[in-house]
């Protein structure tokens, strides 16, 4: 069956609806859901109707909300600010205040919803949106459930989206599927990452399935490594040290974001294009992914670290224990280098690299396919040896796009080869910028389209996945140690060995 079949790709159109957002008053409502919402508007895929309620703790009114999103918006949107788009898009803006656990603030919220139905708002369809503190999520999932607000009305609908955090290990993401599940339905349901909505993630099924010059080389008998990287150049500015330090480069990046693009580049073709037949594929990988049970194991396969002070674009940082909010014993990793194997038929043997690191020199996000090379006795009488292989890259961001590199002769009369690039910008091929993932994913979720959002199972795999890790650290009396990097570098040496003991280097970005 073609996954591509247009009767197979359409999807439901995005209805009116109320979103009520919780902690309406952070940075992601602002940067992020408003301005991603405003953007709709801009390019005309807002549904007429649409009304927007925030729920938060602080004391504010309709027009102290509005105003300070209008301040951040004109700083942050990606199409700018367009006066004459946002005033009749911020007058179906609203503040709605409660604490999280009061249940008449739940029971004044229904009120006030019921009443914009009446006046023809949201049409009685409801999009709740948790984006406040994770030690919140309970308390707003049960007083909506209280409040009879997770019911839609005949004809209607009600679903819910949870940011991440999503649990910090598997007991805690069980727990909270176990509430999330009493309340709304798996369908209902959407477990959000952002990193799934950017555009070439999305595009990663096309790129693989429909061109007939990778699919058939996807597999080991062609490719001979995956790296997956994720780099940042910040560090823990904005009071973010307090939260990291209980979080860690392999909660708070690799259970997550990076084991759902690994789960798109390693998967199987889907039947279908619908939610659950691309959600079935990529369990599968979570699934068959190797598992590191053992100190010994995870000492041979995972490398952590912390950066020490040193230098980042030219100015000095500190280490990463001298941070703001950051316990200067901290055995917290700010860094950390994975070696995994998928046992499949089609995997067999490949490694798939995956690094995450603060204070590196610069922010890039990339998938970087690694084939194995031609083989080199044409040239290899010549004298001329090989430049190295073919390497597919798979750019996230910032710079979104798709590289290949292959190998060419030098212009002149000797024979010399080297490497060059084929390269693809979303920006300059289209003619315009990408949007946002949040745009992506809130249209989505108003349509009820749930391939980009994870699954429950999805969700408690990468768990199980982790926990033995972060066992392995905190748990072992042979804990394998904490290495050092210095602020601007790439990272440890012990993650360049990771690489080398399969004869592979890691890319340079």
């Amino acid at each position: 069956m073609n996954p591509f079949r247009e009767d197979l790709v359409a999807r439901s159109l995005p209805e009116p609806c109320t979103v009520v957002i919780f902690g309406a008053t952070g940075d992601l409502t602002h940067r992020k859901l408003v301005p991603a919402l405003y953007n709709l508007a801009v390019d005309g895929e807002l549904p007429t109707g649409v009304k927007i309620v925030g729920f938060a703790r602080r004391d504010k009114s309709d027009g102290e909300f509005r105003d300070g999103l209008e301040k951040i918006n004109r700083k942050v949107s990606r199409s700018g600010h367009d006066e004459r788009v946002w005033a009749p898009f911020v007058e179906n803006v609203f503040y709605h205040r409660s604490e999280f656990a009061d249940a008449d603030g739940y029971r004044r919220l229904a009120e006030r919803l019921d009443a914009i139905d009446a006046e023809g708002g949201g049409k009685g369809n409801r999009l709740f949106y948790i984006a406040s503190a994770p030690e919140y999520f309970d308390d707003i999932l049960i007083q909506l459930k209280e409040a009879g607000l997770n019911q839609a009305a005949e004809g209607c609908w009600s679903r819910v989206i949870v940011e991440k955090p999503f649990g910090t290990d598997l007991a805690t993401a069980a727990h909270l599927n176990e509430v999330v599940n009493a309340t709304f339905e798996e369908n209902s349901t959407y477990r959000i990452d952002h990193y799934l909505g950017k555009e070439t993630a999305q595009n990663l099924m096309v790129l693989r399935f429909a061109n007939a010059i990778f699919e058939p080389l996807w597999n080991s008998k062609h490719i001979s490594h995956v790296q997956v990287t994720c780099a940042e150049n910040l560090g823990m500015e904005g009071g973010r040290g307090g939260y990291y330090d209980k979080s860690g480069a392999l909660r708070d990046m690799v259970q997550n974001h990076l084991l759902q693009l690994l789960s798109l580049v390693a998967m199987e073709p889907p039947t279908d294009l619908t939610a659950d037949g691309v959600r079935d594929e990529k369990v599968k990988v979570i699934r068959s992914l190797r598992q590191w049970d053992t100190p010994e194991k995870v000492a041979e396969n995972v490398v952590r670290a912390q950066y020490v002070a040193g230098h980042v674009d030219g100015e000095p940082v500190p280490g990463y224990r001298d941070e703001d909010r950051v316990d200067p014993e901290s055995e917290t990793e700010a860094y950390v280098a994975l070696r995994l194997m998928i046992d499949t038929w089609r995997w067999s043997g490949v490694p798939f690299y995956i690094r995450m690191g603060k204070r590196l020199p610069k922010k890039s996000t990339e998938i970087s396919v690694h084939f194995k090379d031609a083989p080199c006795v044409l040239f290899n009488s010549c004298g001329v040896g090989s430049p190295g292989g073919n390497v597919l890259v798979i750019r996230i961001q910032p710079d979104e796009g798709i590289s290949l590199r292959m190998v060419s002769k030098i212009p002149g009369n000797s024979l010399r080869l080297e490497p060059v690039k084929m390269d693809f910008h979303y920006d300059t091929s289209f003619g315009k910028t990408s949007p946002e993932a949040y745009e992506r994913l809130l249209l989505d979720a108003i349509a009820g389209d749930a391939t980009l959002f994870a699954r429950r199972d999805e969700v408690e795999e990468a768990w199980k996945f982790i926990d033995h890790i972060e066992r392995a650290w905190h748990e072992s009396e042979t804990a394998p140690p904490m290495e050092e990097y210095v602020a601007g570098s790439w990272g440890p040496r012990e993650a360049d060995r990771l690489l080398a003991r399969d004869g592979n280097v890691w890319r340079r970005l």
